[in-house]
């Protein structure tokens, strides 16, 4: 398939979470949440700063570039996600999008905006926070999965997702919308589009079950395949395992495929056959992180920019005992 790398960046931008919990605020919309009130709040935030620097050693280990920030408040309990307010695309573009949730406004940085200017070629910032001043929300790769190589928007339909920024994001930056209604078993819409769907190069995982409209799930199946991938069907289950929360990147070695211990534990053999014959697996330990109701996905924004220079070696942060990359 031409342009194999230009659907895995080969560097993402992390939040390290100093002070994690999961956010009563977005629960209210958010069925994957686990509130675990029989471990105390700082047995939570130590457990997540673990995981993630666990996470970050692992993505380095495969060769991925990691571009490490640290949370700087308490006001930001979800901020290790930060590619619901960040994304970035080739020919140097950069989006902010509006967030549906107040504490969560807080977590777009205005010093990432500028450390990816440094490094990478940066020709436009486009913002559409101010859009949260008339309640219209689109929480980035969460609510919109991407395919750059078709370049297609796969949205599924939910108050996170409001169609009138769908559309101004995709004239800007050159994607077609292909909008979908999704409901789980209870009938409530999915509040991210990133938990049911993950496109990389070579397939796509998609959970089929939960599109109610036939003839829109088709449409994307044959859109889809026409575009020479392979589809790996999740379950319901399986969503719930995080299965459908994962994201392709170019290592050192060749392609990956970032998903948590659960979610990889979880495939099945035809899956992980079918995912393994274009990437290899890259499981990440975050089950505490997952309590907020996101997984690996949430956690990676990828930088899809040139870089100004030839990049700088990856590097360890001996004060914080984690590699970074500079």
């Amino acid at each position: 398939m031409a342009g194999k790398h230009i659907q895995a960046p080969s560097a993402v931008v992390m939040v390290r979470p100093h002070h994690f919990t999961p956010n009563p605020e977005t629960a209210v919309d958010n069925a994957f949440q686990l509130p675990r009130p029989d471990i105390t709040a700082d047995t939570i935030e130590a457990r997540a700063l673990s995981e993630f620097d666990g996470a970050v050693r692992t993505l380095m280990g495969a060769g991925v570039r990691v571009h490490v920030f640290d949370d700087v408040g308490r006001e930001t309990p979800d901020s290790v996600f930060p590619n619901n307010w960040l994304s970035t695309h080739q020919g140097g573009r950069i989006a902010i999008y509006p967030m549906a949730a107040p504490s969560r406004r807080h977590e777009r940085r205005a010093d990432i905006v500028e450390f990816l200017k440094e490094r990478y070629r940066v020709q436009e910032v486009i913002d559409y926070s101010g859009l949260e001043y008339d309640n219209l929300f689109l929480e980035g790769t969460g609510a919109m999965i991407l395919d750059h190589l078709e370049r297609v928007a796969y949205v599924g339909a939910s108050h996170r997702a409001d169609p009138l920024i769908l559309e101004r994001f995709c004239t800007s930056f050159g994607y077609e919308p292909m909008v979908f209604a999704n409901t789980d078993p209870a009938g409530n819409p999915i509040y991210h589009t990133n938990v049911i769907m993950s496109i990389a190069t070579e397939f796509a995982i998609v959970c089929t079950e939960v599109m109610v409209d036939a003839r829109r799930r088709d449409e994307i199946l044959e859109r889809l395949r026409d575009s020479g991938r392979e589809i790996v069907d999740i379950s319901w289950g399986q969503v719930n395992e995080f299965c459908g929360n994962a994201l392709e990147l170019c290592g050192g070695e060749g392609r990956v495929l970032a998903l948590s211990e659960r979610a990889a534990n979880a495939l099945t053999p035809a899956q992980r056959e079918t995912i393994e014959a274009s990437a290899a697996l890259l499981p990440l330990d975050v089950p505490t992180i997952e309590l907020a109701g996101g997984s690996a996905r949430c956690m990676l924004a990828g930088v899809h920019l040139t870089p100004r220079a030839p990049v700088a070696p990856l590097v360890a942060s001996r004060a914080e005992g984690v590699a970074v990359a500079g």
